[in-house]
């Protein structure tokens, strides 16, 4: 909830866009920028404008065209992207957060409780012969993709995943299991909503990673209406902080891999904003 004291300390104002990085925010990022490869051309461009010009894209919402002329070109920026998409930066620079993030907090930087959910989004009007097939969520009316997000007891994204929302959450959190492989082994409990009941998804976690329990929270018998409930609640609030950045208000992407980029940037946007604006 905002308060006057939260007004003033997140108050960007004295940046040129909101979504520029402070020099603090800079600090934090800078580290896991790889360097240019050897040979050829030095690198010319200013990374902290690329990552801001990014950052201006996923805040915004807006085009790649629609780029403010004071920011590095789109194609840079485009380009950028790909490049820490495909070569691991952004999954290093998430994972270096979310483990400041959690020693800031007093906690061990490996989690042992997270839950599971998702979220259907509509997907826009798109080009091109080669794209992601999309979906149908009969359940929500959605034709879209689905985003599928493990997220802790603080609220921080664990792993994350897009596929198509005709994919039933049980077979999406199953695919989004299987991407953790061996990481974060202290594990142990899975908290998830009743689309996860049932041997299918039980039995596909005991395959996957057989020390993880499922506990599957339900809505209290009886109840009617919007009701907080326990652990869920959290993995909700996660999404409405990653819902922040209008770019995720619809699925513009053409490529999953570019969505979950996204995904993974809103993220580490709010990551950021935790670790520079300490409680």
């Amino acid at each position: 909830m905002w308060t006057v004291e939260n007004r003033v300390r997140y108050n960007r104002d004295q940046l040129r866009y909101p979504s520029d990085l402070t020099d603090a925010e800079w600090s934090l990022v800078e580290p896991q920028i790889r360097p240019a490869k050897p040979g050829g051309n030095r690198r010319r461009v200013n990374v902290r404008e690329v990552m801001n010009g990014i950052l201006y894209v996923l805040s915004t919402g807006c085009q790649w065209r629609a780029v403010p002329k004071d920011l590095p070109p789109y194609p840079t920026l485009f380009g950028y992207l790909d490049l820490w998409m495909y070569d691991g930066t952004l999954d290093d620079l998430h994972t270096a957060l979310y483990d400041q993030c959690r020693t800031q907090a007093g906690r061990n930087p490996e989690p042992t409780a997270a839950i599971i959910d998702s979220q259907s989004v509509q997907s826009a009007e798109k080009g091109g012969p080669r794209i992601d097939p999309a979906g149908y969520d009969a359940g929500k009316r959605i034709k879209g993709k689905k985003r599928h997000v493990l997220v802790d007891t603080q609220g921080l994204v664990l792993q994350a995943l897009v596929h198509p929302a005709d994919i039933q959450d049980r077979d999406g959190g199953l695919y989004l299991l299987a991407t953790l492989q061996k990481t974060f082994p202290k594990l142990k409990t899975l908290f998830a909503d009743g689309a996860y009941q049932g041997p299918c998804f039980g039995q596909g976690v005991a395959a996957l990673r057989g020390d993880l329990t499922v506990v599957i929270v339900k809505r209290p018998a009886g109840t009617k209406g919007f009701t907080v409930l326990p652990q869920r609640w959290i993995v909700e609030r996660s999404l409405a902080w990653l819902n922040r950045c209008r770019r995720l208000a619809k699925d513009w992407e053409n490529l999953n891999l570019k969505a979950l980029a996204f995904l993974r940037l809103a993220s580490i946007r709010c990551m950021l904003r935790k670790l520079c604006n300490p409680k």
